[in-house]
């Protein structure tokens, strides 16, 4: 359900804004995203699971926040993430 080490430092490489970047809110989000995907397949097997669901929901509020301050602070920065990550809206 957990992303290991080496994918999440693939992750922080691969949308790092700086070198040593492991705070900017596009590595939260592009590490999210990948905690949400592996949390929904996990859902889709074991659909009685609400502790993980819960854990699920608050994942993606989060992220939503995260998204929503993006948005505010830099547009074209939003566009390009959301564009990477494949997500709607």
């Amino acid at each position: 359900m957990s992303i290991t080490p080496e994918r999440k430092q693939e992750l922080i490489q691969e949308y790092a804004t700086a070198e040593g970047d492991t705070g900017s809110p596009e590595v939260q989000v592009a590490i999210l995203s990948e905690r949400i995907r592996n949390l929904t397949e996990h859902l889709k097997t074991h659909h009685k699971d609400t502790h993980s669901r819960r854990g699920l929901l608050i994942m993606v509020g989060q992220r939503r926040r995260l998204l929503d301050y993006l948005k505010k602070k830099s547009q074209p920065r939003y566009a390009t993430l959301i564009e990477r990550l494949g997500l709607r809206r």
